[in-house]
């Protein structure tokens, strides 16, 4: 829904009676028509409560402030609520960090040209150079930005000047970097990472030869919000395939890069169409 009078309504907070009442008199005071609703409570009684509304209201963006000042008495001053208002034709505007591996990078970027992922891309930053000529066919600003060994933060600094006030959204496409607290502080956007799935297992280089070694099973990804604790963030989404001792350590990387396509590009679009909830360690994912 791209028409420029749709809307996205998030709301959370403890849960208490009324809430989805309020949130459907509010909506329906001011004009607009629900198109779609979701929400879930972790508990009915002292629990939190989550939803997602999708409405249409002619005119929302003329409107808005007067549809904001409701909802702020109506859901924040009187039920101690949280909520975000979303004008659903603005697209997010999601930078991509990428090192030397392409396998995720391209695969937003098809996608994104295609359709399929409600953004735009004004950036991409690599440590390497080695794909900017790849970007750049895509109409993308390619920007290298080496990290030199003892001197990251000269590149963080140079990273900020680049996304500070310009993107919604870094997603870190296989960025073999780890960015450090002072970054995620002072970007201000939420930041997405994808990675595989053996993680605590088989840390550093080389995983998948260590875990054809230890005779794996299963291969996989996982997609998070990033935090200063590494790895650790609210997962997004995760998959798996099977694998077998047939598959050598370069097939077993190769199934991984497949998988870590799909669940790094499900949990970017879920994210811009504003399905994903975070409440402290963990996601709500509509």
């Amino acid at each position: 829904m791209i028409d420029d009078d749709y809307g996205r309504l998030i709301v959370q907070g403890a849960d208490r009676p009324g809430i989805v009442s309020s949130v459907s008199t509010v909506l329906a005071e001011q004009g607009a028509n629900i198109v779609a609703l979701d929400q879930t409570s972790s508990d009915p009684s002292g629990g939190r409560f989550f939803q997602r509304t999708v409405f249409h209201l002619p005119g929302l963006s003329e409107r808005r402030a007067e549809l904001d000042l409701a909802l702020e008495q109506r859901l924040t001053e009187e039920l101690g609520l949280t909520y975000r208002l979303v004008e659903v034709k603005r697209r997010k505007r999601v930078a991509i960090m990428v090192s030397k591996a392409d396998h995720c990078l391209l695969d937003l970027l098809w996608r994104q040209r295609r359709g399929e992922l409600h953004m735009n891309v004004p950036m991409v930053i690599s440590n390497h150079p080695g794909l900017g000529d790849d970007v750049r066919g895509f109409g993308i600003p390619f920007f290298h930005v080496p990290v030199e060994k003892d001197q990251k933060p000269v590149a963080e600094k140079e990273h900020l000047n680049l996304l500070k006030g310009n993107v919604d959204l870094v997603v870190l496409a296989r960025y073999m970097q780890i960015v450090s607290g002072e970054f995620l502080d002072e970007v201000g956007v939420p930041v997405i990472n994808i990675h595989h799935s053996f993680l605590p297992a088989f840390m550093g280089a080389a995983p998948y030869q260590r875990a054809k070694e230890r005779g794996v099973k299963l291969v996989g990804a996982t997609a998070h919000y990033v935090t200063e604790d590494l790895d650790e963030g609210p997962i997004i989404e995760q998959d798996v395939i099977r694998v077998s001792h047939r598959e050598s350590a370069s097939e077993l990387q190769r199934k991984g890069a497949d998988v870590e396509r799909l669940v790094l590009s499900r949990a970017v679009a879920w994210h811009c169409d504003d399905r994903v909830i975070r409440d402290g360690h963990t996601t709500v994912v509509f």
